[in-house]
């Protein structure tokens, strides 16, 4: 389809793909990822939802559970065997950790790095503490933090940055750095949003 006889809001992007957003917890991949699903008219699936549905218990719990390896491992099998399209995929922090599912995630279409500072991601997860974190006992979210930005770096084909941008810039730009058409920005959109 070409761009001049697109209606407003159309995108020019690849209808097979399935987006996938990583990076740490906290970070805004679910509220990010709704945001752009809307936008383009396509679904919205989080790694984390599915899990605990498959689970059927809080995210945490499965991960106190099953201890930070396994839970990894287990993440690895049920994202890897995702098999989606016209979706934005919010995914777990720890997903980067096994190849293979950065593999099969950008074989589904573009990988794109959510980055924040150390000190927001602190302050969100403080105000979710339930959120769900594979962590090593004695392991700090810094520690986490220092562990994955290589591996969200290495894997992503597609970055941005948050920093001052509203979950709704944040969404626009995830769209246009694929490739696609943002919708226009409106007034409200140029609100930062804090923490």
């Amino acid at each position: 389809m070409s761009s001049d006889t697109s209606p407003p809001g159309s995108t020019l992007l690849n209808e097979d793909w399935c987006i996938s957003l990583i990076g740490m917890a906290g970070v805004g991949k679910t509220t990010i990822g709704k945001l752009a699903a809307s936008a383009l008219g396509w679904a919205f699936a989080d790694s984390d939802h599915i899990i605990e549905s498959a689970y059927a218990a809080p995210l945490q719990q499965i991960s106190d559970a099953l201890g930070k390896d396994a839970f990894i491992d287990m993440e690895a099998e049920i994202v890897g065997g995702l098999r989606l399209s016209r979706t934005v995929l919010a995914t777990g922090g720890s997903v980067v950790y096994r190849a293979s599912t950065m593999e099969h995630l950008r074989a589904m279409g573009p990988v794109v790095y959510l980055k924040a500072r150390i000190d927001v991601i602190l302050e969100r997860i403080a105000r979710n503490p339930d959120r769900g974190l594979a962590i090593a006992p004695g392991q700090t979210v810094e520690d986490l933090f220092r562990e994955r930005e290589g591996l969200y770096e290495r894997y992503a084909t597609v970055t941005v940055d948050t920093a001052g941008l509203s979950p709704e810039r944040c969404a626009r730009q995830i769209i246009a750095s694929v490739g696609g058409t943002a919708p226009p920005t409106r007034p409200a959109d140029s609100l930062s949003l804090r923490g």
